[in-house]
C-alpha cells in the first residue's frame, strides 16, 4: 500500500498526519508513507524525525493584498502545482490524504485528476479556506467538530473523528518525574507552569512570559516555555538586552519547540496555551488544569 499524506507549515497540520501515517503504520506495517510539503515549513524538522520521507514543492498561501511579492507567490504556486502531478504520477499511491494548509490545493488536484481516492482532515470546527475549496472534490473529509460539518455542505462524505493525536495515554511515575526536572534544572518544591502558542509561537503569551521572567515575578512557580523556532530568536536576544542568558535563568526552562510534549504536560501543574484544535485535543487528554488564550469565537464552542 502506498500512502501520500500532505502536511505542511505549522504542528497543527503536521501532527495530525503524523498521527494518521502512524495509524496506517500500525494496521499495515509494510505500507509505503510518504509525505508532501514545502522547504520552509516545520515538516522538514517533524517528518524525518519520525521516519517518513519528505518531497517538496513551492506552495504558499494566498493573501488579498496586491503585491509583486504576493505575485511571485502565485507563480512559484502555479509551478507547485506541477510539481505534484509529477509526484503523485511516480508514486502512483493508492490514497493521498491532506491534513489542512495551502500544501493540499496543488496536492489533492494532482491526486483528483489521476482519479486517486482523497481524504482530507479538518481539526478545527470552522475549515481553513484550503478544506472549504477543495470540498467539492475529495471523497471523504474527516472533521474534528460536527460544527464543521455545516460550513462543508457541498463535500461528499463528511465523518467526525475528533483530531488524530500522538499522545499515547503515558502516566510518569514519581521517579521519572523527579529525573525530568533534574534534566531541566528545576526545583522538586515548586509548580511548574508550561506555556506554548502552538509550532509558531504565540506573541501575546510569549511577550507576558518575558515580561515576567525580566521583572522576576516568578519566584512562586517555575515556567518550562515554548517559544516557537522564530519568536525564540527574538526572546534570545531581547533576553541578552538585559544581560540574561537564555539557557541558564533560574526557574525557567525556555526551548524553541518540546518534542516530548505528552511527558512535558504530564510534569506541569498548569499549561498556559493557545487555543489550536491540536492544543486543546492533547490537553484535554492530558487532563490538565489551563489558561486558553484565543482571538477565535469558534473556541468558544
Amino acid at each position: 500500500m502506498k500512502v501520500i499524506i500532505a502536511a505542511a507549515g505549522t504542528a497543527g497540520h503536521i501532527n495530525p498526519g503524523l498521527s494518521i501515517a502512524n495509524k496506517i503504520k500500525e494496521k499495515n506495517k509494510d505500507a509505503e508513507i510518504i509525505f508532501i510539503g514545502t522547504d520552509r515549513g516545520l515538516e522538514n524538522d517533524l517528518v524525518p524525525r519520525s521516519g517518513y520521507k519528505l518531497k517538496t514543492i513551492e506552495a504558499y498561501g494566498f493573501s488579498k493584498s496586491i503585491s509583486v511579492a504576493n505575485f511571485k507567490k502565485m507563480i512559484k504556486t502555479m509551478k507547485g502545482f506541477k510539481q505534484a502531478k509529477k509526484i503523485v504520477e511516480e508514486i502512483k499511491p493508492d490514497i493521498v490524504i491532506g491534513t489542512g494548509g495551502y500544501i493540499c490545493g496543488a496536492v489533492i488536484t494532482a491526486a483528483h485528476k489521476n482519479k486517486i481516492p482523497t481524504l482530507l482532515h479538518e481539526s478545527n470546527a470552522y475549515p481553513g479556506l484550503a478544506i472549504r475549496m477543495l470540498s467539492k472534490k475529495v471523497d471523504t473529509i474527516l472533521v474534528g467538530f460536527e460544527e464543521a460539518k455545516e460550513k462543508l455542505n457541498k463535500a461528499k462524505n463528511i465523518v467526525v473523528t475528533g483530531t488524530p493525536t500522538k499522545m499515547k495515554g503515558i502516566k510518569l511515575t514519581d521517579e521519572q518525574k523527579k529525573q525530568m526536572r533534574l534534566d531541566l534544572n528545576l526545583k522538586e518544591d515548586l509548580p511548574i507552569v508550561l506555556a506554548f502558542g502552538g509550532s509558531q509561537g504565540a506573541r501575546v503569551i510569549n511577550n507576558a512570559i518575558l515580561d515576567i521572567i525580566k521583572n522576576k515575578k516568578c519566584n512562586n512557580f517555575q515556567i518550562v516555555w515554548a517559544a516557537g523556532p522564530e519568536q525564540y530568536k527574538i526572546i534570545k536576544k531581547s533576553l541578552e538586552e538585559e544581560n540574561i542568558n537564555i539557557d541558564n535563568i533560574e526557574g525557567v526552562k525556555i526551548v524553541p519547540y518540546i518534542y516530548n510534549m505528552e511527558e512535558v504536560m504530564n510534569l506541569a501543574d498548569v499549561i498556559v496555551s493557545r487555543s489550536g484544535a491540536m492544543t486543546l485535543t492533547e490537553i484535554a487528554l492530558a487532563r490538565k488544569t489551563c489558561y486558553i488564550y484565543s482571538t477565535s469565537k469558534y473556541v468558544c464552542k
